[in-house]
């Protein structure tokens, strides 16, 4: 598949890659824009949900519009042909970083969440293969994600596309 992504999420419509998933679907996958806010924002609520944190609709609202204003990281949508709506049925965002040994970019994978109604028919995966071609069109040493300890579902998905745990580095957050 080739990414034919128009990266000015402020433009109107684009066409998106499309890819068959593991079930035999149609899955189209393209950049959010500032027109994909209302389905983008929905999927991000749900995200928020599924990590025990509150709705916050207006905030949610808010946040995606900036972030896709100040084109700050890559929202992605997938929309199914299995999916009777027409919705897009999950969203994936990539934030950028650098490098600076191998002196090339990056980029990390900070969300990615699949409506339940449409889980196990190879959308995610869809979503996954799409973000390392997009990464490679930029010309990205790599994708880095992170997961939560308990999501086996997701480190299985990641593990069967060649993703292999850090155990070099350790990471350290400090809440501000």
């Amino acid at each position: 598949m080739s990414v034919k992504e128009n990266l000015d999420p402020l433009n109107g419509s684009q066409s998106g890659a499309e890819e068959m998933t593991m079930h035999g679907h149609q899955a189209t996958i393209r950049l959010a824009t500032i027109g994909d806010l209302t389905g983008l924002t929905q999927l991000y609520i749900a995200y928020r949900i599924f990590y025990g944190e509150p709705p916050a609709n207006d905030a949610s609202l808010a946040f995606l519009r900036d972030r896709i204003e100040r084109n700050a990281g890559q929202y992605f949508l997938a929309w199914s042909e299995a999916s009777p709506q027409q919705s897009p049925v999950a969203f994936m965002h990539l934030m950028p970083s650098t490098n600076t040994l191998a002196m090339r970019p990056m980029w990390f994978l900070e969300d990615l969440y699949v409506e339940p109604s449409v889980r196990n028919q190879g959308i995610a995966t869809s979503l996954l293969r799409h973000a390392e071609d997009f990464a490679r069109s930029t010309g990205a040493e790599r994708l880095t994600l992170a997961t939560a300890h308990d999501n086996h579902t997701a480190q299985s998905i990641y593990r069967k596309l060649g993703y292999i745990r850090e155990d070099h580095f350790f990471y350290f957050h400090r809440v501000l």
